[in-house]
């Protein structure tokens, strides 16, 4: 299990590391209290980061039942923590592309999680 626990571990912190991002700059108590209505007035950098901030959540539960059921399946899996890290990747550059607005490279890295996850259950098999 230790081979797929830090990239669950990392992948289940990356929504609050980005959304850190985009509270970064502006973000006070004052706005603690309606955090949603601040978060709808977002542009630019800290929208981005907002919006991967809320597809890290959306692509968190896929990974993590693709990594678990992989490991379920084949506990000594050479390829699986291959795919977790590969995924890991993806979604680092995931994050990066939305910051940089590379909209195009964003959607080629989204692919790549996506067919980790897809790896990880077919190794399953």
């Amino acid at each position: 299990m230790i081979h797929v626990a830090l990239p669950l571990l990392i992948a289940g912190a990356m929504p609050f590391f980005l959304t850190a991002i985009a509270k970064s700059r502006g973000f006070s108590r004052k706005e603690n209290h309606e955090t949603r209505a601040w978060q709808a007035t977002l542009t630019g950098w800290q929208q981005r980061a907002h919006w991967a901030h809320q597809n890290s959540f959306e692509a968190f539960p896929l990974f993590a039942a693709a990594a678990l059921t992989a490991h379920v399946a084949h506990p000594d899996s050479a390829l699986l923590p291959i795919l977790a890290w590969t995924f890991i990747a993806a979604r680092v550059a995931y994050a990066a592309c939305y910051l940089a607005d590379l909209a195009e490279l964003r959607s080629i890295v989204w692919f790549v999680g996506v067919g980790c996850c897809a790896g990880m259950f077919l190794s399953a098999l």
